[in-house]
């Protein structure tokens, strides 16, 4: 099955011909490619998405700082899902955002898909700006790389749903794009690089915003981008939108993660295992 768009022959040249694009975007890494992906295979995972509030076994969000609905890991894939899925967990695919992104250490991908995998948001859902989780809660390795596909179909710009990219400051979103169908939005993961989908989604109620959801790895980073704790979602305020996010409750975990040294919190995890 031919995945990318006959256009791209060279898979990792593609990568070090965006690389300059990628790396002097503002206010962060990061790039907008429309048309990646085989158009014909693309629309079959686009019609094969599930409802995903109709499943079991899928995480509902429904808060003040994020409504969305995800899937746990590939259960819930499509037959072409879960190949569209396993391609982009691929040495090419890895390659590609290597040669992209520049990142030194070796990219690793996660068949866990935590966090990842489908992705739905319903009308009056969103996903307010933040700086995402740091560490992978299996293998404690560093997140880098977040690549989304998105999968709406005739989708119309009164819907809502931007995709934003936003500066440390929070003074205002660099970037909005518009969640249309084989359009990807590749960008590094750091604690600073702040994202969102803020307002509101006002799309038909029939209708929802479908996303598939890769993450992508490294054991250690640069020390400029060193954190020694590791951190869930970190939700940050637009500058001028009061009450605009809520403070996180503290779960148990954020509290061993405080006090655990990461190599005993290993241990005991292949122990429980």
């Amino acid at each position: 099955m031919d995945f990318i768009n006959q256009s791209i022959t060279d898979l990792k040249q593609f990568g070090k011909d965006k690389h300059q694009e990628y790396i002097s975007a503002s206010p962060f890494p990061s790039i907008v490619i429309d048309n990646f992906f085989n158009e014909e295979m693309l629309s079959k995972v686009a019609n094969e998405f599930p409802d995903l509030s109709k499943l079991a076994d899928v995480k509902t969000y429904d808060n003040h700082n994020e409504k969305k609905l995800e899937a746990k890991g590939e259960r819930h894939f499509s037959e072409t899902g879960r190949l569209l899925a396993h391609f982009l967990n691929s040495q090419p695919v890895l390659q590609f955002l290597q040669e992209l992104t520049g990142i030194k250490e070796t990219l690793l991908p996660d068949p866990y898909f935590v966090g990842g995998g489908y992705h739905e948001i319903k009308p009056g859902g969103l996903l307010k700006v933040h700086a995402d989780f740091n560490k992978h809660e299996m293998t404690f390795l560093d997140r880098r790389i977040n690549l989304l596909v998105y999968l709406n179909k005739d989708w119309e710009e009164s819907y809502g749903g931007n995709f934003e990219l936003w500066d440390k400051d929070m003074t205002r979103a660099y970037k909005k794009v518009l969640p249309i169908f084989n359009r990807i939005a590749i960008f590094s993961t750091t604690d600073f690089s702040f994202h969102g989908h803020p307002d509101a989604l006002s799309c038909p109620p029939d209708r929802s915003r479908k996303s598939l959801a890769l993450y992508y790895y490294t054991n250690g980073r640069p020390k400029s981008e060193l954190n020694p704790k590791a951190h869930a979602t970190l939700f940050v305020d637009r500058a001028g939108v009061k009450g605009d996010t809520e403070k996180e409750p503290l779960t148990f975990r954020d509290v061993v993660v405080d006090f655990v040294p990461p190599i005993l919190l290993r241990t005991v995890k292949k122990m429980i295992r």
